[in-house]
């Protein structure tokens, strides 16, 4: 009989450390593929435990998905609704660390950069290539009589909530969060380098200058031409002058593969026509460059109210205080698209 009993404590001995060996193996051994070119792992919104072991299995993430199964379910993470979000996982994690990361909700932040776009449409786009949030969604909420009046913004001068550059988000960002976040971000950028009191100085808005540095943008790739630009422009406006900016015309007329303004685009129609209408368009025509901003904000002063591209592709221009020197100035540029053979 004691045999017997010693038999079955070994046998039961044996299989219990099996067990241990199998648990101890399933949490602490490396279960991620090494060869995985990508590492991200993206959950969205409203997933379930189950949802998340498919993405990890049809994704090859894992070596071994039964073990990975089994611990998640040891630490309680076979739930029906999980934390979304975009994960960097390592090559070296076990079962264990990679539940635990997933479980955390520790998501890689996003590196979203934003510039170079002139509508508040073609922003929602580019800022949702990078996140789980829809565009239309974002762009809906941008233009909503609640938000546009909670920002004291309207539907024509909306971009100027944000300022370019490259911000950190979460993929599952919601629209609300990421509209609160470029508040923020916007009263940071005003407050800092005297940016509210200049624009007072000069009777503007902080969304005027951003209208103006949009054109003064759009104007010269020039840092240094800048200043001197946004000098013209505020130096017509002092004088109640038509500011008479070509970009101001494309942006009406919506053609942007223009290079030639010409008589048929000046009378076009529209309140963005500076042609045609007094004073600063209802709203930017391009997102600005932090440096435009800061040109319309620190202009140079001086006495000129014209200027024009200089002949060439070097993107210099011309300075002028009278019409007459203008005029010379306009029609060397002129012949020299003439001799281009740039016709639009």
């Amino acid at each position: 009989m004691k045999r017997i009993f010693s038999i079955v404590f070994l046998l039961l001995l044996l299989v219990g450390l099996f067990v241990a060996y199998t648990l101890y193996k399933s949490i602490y051994t490396p279960n991620i593929k090494a060869d995985k070119e990508h590492l991200l792992l993206q959950i969205p919104s409203n997933s379930s435990f189950q949802d998340v072991y498919t993405l990890l299995k049809k994704g090859d993430f894992l070596k071994d998905s039964i073990s990975f199964y089994r611990v998640a379910t040891l630490m309680k993470y076979v739930k029906d609704e999980v934390p979304a979000g975009k994960y960097q996982i390592q090559h070296t994690w076990n079962n264990r660390q990679l539940v635990g990361h997933l479980r955390s909700g520790n998501q890689a932040p996003m590196k979203v950069t934003f510039n170079n776009v002139r509508t508040v449409e073609e922003l929602s786009g580019k800022i949702t290539s990078y996140l789980e949030l829809d565009s239309l969604e974002l762009l809906e909420k941008l233009t909503s009589e609640k938000t546009l009046g909670d920002l004291k913004l309207n539907k024509e001068n909306v971009l100027s909530l944000f300022i370019p550059n490259t911000y950190n988000f979460f993929w599952d960002q919601d629209a609300d969060k990421l509209i609160e976040r470029m508040k923020k971000e916007n009263e940071k950028f005003w407050s800092s380098n005297d940016r509210l009191a200049k624009a007072e100085a000069l009777g503007l808005s902080k969304e005027e200058v951003y209208t103006l540095a949009s054109i003064v943008e759009k104007e010269s790739l020039r840092n240094n031409e800048k200043p001197i630009i946004a000098g013209v422009y505020l130096n017509r406006l002092k004088k109640g002058m038509m500011l008479q900016a070509d970009p101001t015309v494309v942006f009406a007329v919506g053609d942007f593969t223009i290079r030639r303004v010409l008589k048929k685009h000046l009378a076009f129609e529209s309140p963005y026509n500076t042609y045609r209408n007094t004073g600063l368009p209802p709203g930017p025509i391009y997102m600005p460059s932090i440096k435009s901003i800061d040109a319309v904000l620190s202009p140079q002063e001086h006495n000129y109210l014209y200027f024009c591209a200089k002949p060439g592709f070097n993107s210099e221009h011309s300075f002028a205080r009278t019409v007459r020197e203008h005029e010379n100035n306009a029609n060397k540029y002129r012949s020299w698209l003439n001799q281009q053979r740039i016709k639009r």
